[in-house]
């Protein structure tokens, strides 16, 4: 069994932020809009907030008055999410936040009561199987629309191509399902596992492709991705160390100067109970 997944770091979630703000569906925010009461501040509960990014990018897309609840076991990414909180609403109406500290594989009823939307982002592929599906209940029983933007689909495109891309790419994927003390992580399969249980729970599912595309304005995004990527899959499978010493130098120089595009697949789901 492994280790407990690595804390996240404030220095990566800045980094990637612009990137999950390109890459998330623009027609599902449109979808809420027609869903959400028209009356009312909308309470909105952010799961596993990390520095608020995701409230950055929504409460600007949604009229009204907006009060964001961010949870995050992490009191360090708390305090930077409270030190930068989302713009005014589409309409200029007042956005207000709140951070609870809390483990989210824990929560219960009382931590939801009153909400009006859940989100969450590139939170799912880091769940078990049991976890998802107790999220899920817990978060249908709400009953209100849930955003969930940014899981990893394990799909991964570099260009220019080498040989050894497909192989690190199947021993990262391995890396994304691999065993913890928690229970063994769904990795890419978690989009695919979390549309059959909210399903099976009556909720409606809209499915959206939101991929990373990173190119020479991205660089250093692609560089601290390619160096994760590379270590994890090194991590899962020892022996592709040595292949990759100069495969790896061969793409950090490539990413450096530009010359390297990545598409990283990811989804998002919204879900109407």
């Amino acid at each position: 069994m492994s280790a407990e997944p690595i804390r996240v770091g404030p220095g990566w979630l800045a980094l990637r932020e612009p990137a999950d703000a390109e890459a998330r569906a623009r027609d599902l925010p449109e979808a809420l809009e027609r869903a959400l009461p028209a009356d009312g501040p909308r309470v909105i509960h952010d799961l596993g907030c990390g520095t608020g990014a995701m409230g950055r990018w929504l409460a600007p897309l949604l009229a009204g008055p907006q009060h964001w609840v961010l949870h995050d076991r992490d009191a360090d990414l708390l305090a930077l999410a409270a030190a930068d909180p989302p713009r005014p609403a589409a309409d200029g109406a007042p956005v207000t936040v709140e951070t609870k500290r809390a483990d989210i594989v824990r929560m219960d009823a009382r931590d939801l009561a009153g909400a009006t939307l859940i989100t969450a982002s590139a939170l799912l592929d880091m769940l078990t199987a049991a976890e998802l599906d107790r999220l899920a209940g817990l978060c249908v029983g709400a009953g209100c629309p849930i955003l969930l933007t940014l899981s990893v689909v394990g799909r991964v495109e570099i260009t220019p191509s080498d040989p050894l891309d497909r192989r690190v790419a199947a021993a990262f994927d391995a890396h994304q399902r691999r065993a913890t003390k928690r229970g063994r992580l769904l990795g890419p399969g978690a989009v695919d596992f979390a549309v059959e249980v909210f399903r099976r729970l009556g909720g409606e599912v809209l499915v959206r492709p939101s991929p990373w595309r990173l190119g020479p304005a991205h660089s250093a995004l692609a560089t601290e991705w390619f160096t994760g990527w590379v270590g994890a899959a090194c991590e899962q499978e020892a022996e592709l160390a040595d292949d990759c010493e100069s495969y790896a130098s061969r793409r950090l120089q490539q990413a450096s100067a530009g010359e390297l595009t990545v598409t990283v697949g990811h989804a998002d789901l919204l879900v109407f109970p």
